[in-house]
């Protein structure tokens, strides 16, 4: 049909090995930084990483992409191929972007359409894009037109109408867009609720295009369950990942589906342990580690770690922390 058509067709390899299921770490924004990457990296090797979103300045006459963004441009870090999101508004300074962050050596992108919380001073961003569709429909046409690798779009299901994803499938097919990756919450519920994977397999049901899902997976049986299911081409590990690392090598068949307290604790404690050095390493100052390592206590709600990690939430210093760290796996 078109040239766009004809880009699902590119030379460019899917950011995951041909033929297989990819597992995902997600991004999270002042989460998935590159030092907890280098670690999941390392640890459990997700096939696929992405940075936390890189904000797109839309003044025309300043640079689009932050310096700092700018480092972590890559095809891969360590060998696993890493996806930079990128989120703002307006098809120029998008564009502009991409080309920039190609030049510094990207690969692949991606368009964030899912942060329920993206705004910026003269726009809407992130989820709040899906409240005017018409310019989606200008940005991901423009966007595909320059990205010369892979292109791909991480979205809600619908900003607050569940089903509004699937009318905007037939523009990300004939755009040439090479996957999506759907959370099926709406912008409105932000976190509330669970995340319906009903309209994921609807949504793969009606694209050709492949889905990751992403959503709620906490555990092996979640996320065998979610690809049975829906039929995913694979899955997105956010909250559940940071929270319990070994949730990639747990889906893989690699590490007991099913740890028990004892067993959670040691591994919650040799997590944190090397977490906090590479903190050390990347971060200025214990308040500033000691503050980035309580974020990962977000994403944790496992009952038989409930004691430990309240104690390690109120722990002042960095000392403190690490001598409650040191008893756990005691």
């Amino acid at each position: 049909m078109t040239d766009t058509i004809d880009r699902n067709k590119t030379a460019t390899p899917l950011p995951w090995s041909a033929g297989t299921v990819p597992l995902m770490l997600a991004p999270m924004q002042g989460l998935t930084n590159r030092a907890l990457r280098a670690l999941f990296i390392e640890r459990v090797r997700p096939d696929t990483v992405f940075t936390e979103f890189v904000r797109v300045n839309p003044v025309a006459s300043r640079k689009h992409i932050a310096a700092g963004d700018l480092r972590e441009m890559a095809a891969a870090e360590d060998g696993v191929p890493l996806v930079v999101q990128l989120i703002g508004h307006g098809a120029e300074a998008l564009t502009a972007a991409a080309q920039t962050a190609q030049a510094a050596g990207a690969v692949h992108l991606n368009l964030n359409l899912g942060c329920p919380y993206g705004r910026m001073t003269s726009g809407l961003t992130g989820g709040g894009m899906l409240q005017e569709p018409a310019r989606i429909r200008e940005i991901v046409p423009a966007l595909r037109s320059v990205v010369t690798g892979t292109f791909s779009v991480k979205l809600r299901a619908g900003y607050d109408d569940p089903t509004q994803v699937h009318s905007l499938l037939p523009l990300f097919e004939d755009a040439g867009v090479d996957f999506l990756v759907l959370h099926p919450r709406t912008v409105v519920q932000e976190y509330k609720g669970a995340a319906d994977h009903a309209v994921t397999a609807e949504t793969v049901r009606r694209t050709r295009l492949p889905v990751i899902a992403n959503g709620d997976i906490r555990s092996a049986a979640d996320g065998q369950r979610l690809l049975r299911e829906s039929g995913a081409a694979g899955l997105m590990l956010g909250r559940g990942a940071i929270a319990d690392p070994l949730l990639f090598l747990r889906l893989r068949g690699e590490a007991p589906a099913d740890p028990g307290p004892e067993e959670r604790a040691v591994e919650l404690a040799s997590y944190l342990r090397e977490l906090l050095q590479r903190y050390r390493q990347h971060f200025c100052g214990d308040t500033q580690v000691l503050n980035k390592i309580k974020g990962v206590f977000a994403t944790m709600d496992d009952p038989a770690l409930e004691k430990p990690v309240r104690k390690l939430k109120r722990a002042v210093t960095l000392r403190a922390f690490t001598e409650i760290l040191d008893g756990l796996d005691r």
